[in-house]
């Protein structure tokens, strides 16, 4: 028998268990089952940060509350766009972007201890997410570098997560 070759990564791990503790919240009919699979997942999270010896970093609580906060908004928009009406495109549209902002994050977390990333997070429509009145620009300096026409990374730290971005 051989072994798998391909495991979610801790990031993924915590983007399952924040989904599924949504869905014990805001789904009480399946709740039993929903916590279920949370502690399997938080069985797996707790032997992923022993196996590492995880260092929690202030960078990796960050990505995990963004992640936390962008699944909350993604949730609240789909099911406001699920209802109809005039502003559900504009809802569907900010969701794909707020997507993009979820990725970043799982990439920030997968690059704190050391795992794969996703390459695709091209979803960020950061110009979009400000129409609607969010700012989700966290791993870069919100100052347009006039010279270079580039954004600068605030913290020192994140320099390595500059392909993240």
């Amino acid at each position: 028998m051989s072994e798998r070759k391909y495991m979610p990564t801790f990031a993924e791990l915590i983007d399952r268990l924040c989904i599924v503790t949504l869905k014990s919240i805001k789904i009480p009919e399946s709740k039993q089952e929903y916590e279920d699979e949370a502690k399997d997942i938080m069985h797996d999270l707790d032997l992923i940060s022993k196996e590492k010896n995880l260092l929690i970093t202030g960078q990796l609580i960050r990505a995990i509350l963004v992640n936390a906060i962008a699944n909350e908004t993604i949730w609240s928009n789909e099911a406001e766009a699920r209802k109809g009406g005039d502003s559900q495109d504009k809802l569907l549209r900010y969701t794909h972007s707020i997507n993009g902002v979820r990725n970043l994050a799982k990439n920030v977390i997968s690059q704190e201890i050391g795992e794969r990333q996703d390459l695709k997070i091209d979803c960020l429509a950061a110009e979009f997410c400000r129409e609607m009145g969010y700012d989700w620009r966290l791993w870069e300096d919100i100052k347009e570098n006039k010279e270079q026409k580039t954004n600068k990374i605030i913290d020192p730290d994140a320099e390595k997560y500059k392909d993240s971005i």
